[in-house]
């Protein structure tokens, strides 16, 4: 099969993905055969590819954001058919045995691996996956619009659950990506108000084309204090300014499973019971609850389209800001 194959880390700008053959996978025990449609392209990947994450598999095939059909079913693997349109996310798989399993929150499993990262992902024809990690995709999404929702969209939908935000309250984006533009549309259907902070003026008017309320510059400070906020960005100096931004009592969500040093700041910043949690990756009913209320809403993803073997130029507009909503990979016409 075709694939874009990363032998070792380095600079996007290098364009270290390699576009070529490699043997197809295998379904085992449990696990589906997936022939791949579209792969979202997310700045994990970039994060994979670079090194930022230290590597679990080398050469790996990127990609976490899949929509595919069920190609074929390994031994007791009956959840789907074959034919059947199903999504791929960032869990791969679970232990289903330690502490965090057991209580419900197998996203901080001890044991995980993780599509495109331990195992082989979406940057591919083919792909194999534990059918019990898998998604349903809601009628009425096209594979390239779909695809998007299942990292940005999970992910971005835990981070505003985690925010504590209620309807009728003031909400921060710091950074409008992939993410925070499919996060916004959930957010504006509960009745919430959007600040959204960002440095490409693109990315501003975006924001303000899908409801926010107020669009600056990434440190600028918005015009009303915010109940809480979700630092997307993985730039670890907007955490003093987003602090700055929150009322007493806010929560501040870091959205990224990667973010450069934290500079230090003044103890007033977190005083009056103003709070920061990071999120780390999805649990499943995450995936089930967003693609739910994805479906109800309906989120419209905006998208760039690359074919496949054009991976290393979508990484690399990603990286410079110049992907307005989310960048996806053709895999299959």
């Amino acid at each position: 099969m075709k694939a874009c194959l990363l032998r070792a880390p380095a600079r996007i700008e290098t364009d270290p993905l390699e576009f070529t053959e490699v043997p197809a996978p295998k379904p085992g025990k449990g696990e589906l055969l997936v022939r791949v449609s579209a792969c979202g392209v997310c700045r994990t990947d970039l994060h994979v590819i670079e090194g930022e994450l230290p590597p679990r598999k080398s050469p790996v095939i990127p990609g976490h954001q899949v929509v595919g059909i069920v190609e074929k079913q390994g031994e007791n693997a009956h959840r789907f058919a074959i034919g059947a349109r199903i999504g791929i996310a960032w869990l791969h798989r679970t232990d289903g045995v330690c502490e965090y399993c057991r209580s419900g929150a197998e996203n901080l499993c001890d044991n995980p691996t993780f599509t495109g990262y331990s195992v082989d992902g979406g940057y591919a024809e083919f792909l194999v996956a534990p059918e019990d990690f898998v998604y349903a995709i809601p009628e009425g999404f096209a594979e390239e619009q779909a695809a998007p929702l299942l990292c940005a969209g999970i992910i971005g939908f835990r981070s505003l659950r985690l925010s504590g935000i209620k309807p009728g309250g003031r909400l921060g984006f710091y950074g409008f990506g992939a993410a925070a533009h499919v996060a916004i549309q959930v957010a504006r259907h509960w009745n919430v108000e959007v600040y959204a902070s960002t440095r490409d003026a693109r990315h501003q008017k975006l924001a303000l084309d899908l409801g926010a309320a107020w669009a600056g510059g990434t440190l600028e400070e918005p015009p009303k204090k915010l109940d809480a906020a979700i630092v997307f960005a993985p730039a670890g100096e907007i955490v003093p300014a987003a602090l700055k931004a929150l009322k007493k009592g806010g929560m501040l969500v870091l959205g990224g499973i990667h973010m450069s040093p934290i500079p230090s700041f003044r103890y007033e910043l977190l005083y009056q019971e103003r709070m920061i949690r990071s999120v780390a990756n999805n649990t499943r009913q995450d995936g089930e609850d967003f693609l739910r209320v994805a479906a109800e809403i309906p989120v419209r993803t905006r998208v760039q389209i690359f074919p496949l073997a054009e991976a290393n130029r979508a990484l690399n507009a990603l990286k410079n800001d110049a992907i307005p909503g989310a960048a996806v990979l053709r895999v299959r016409d």
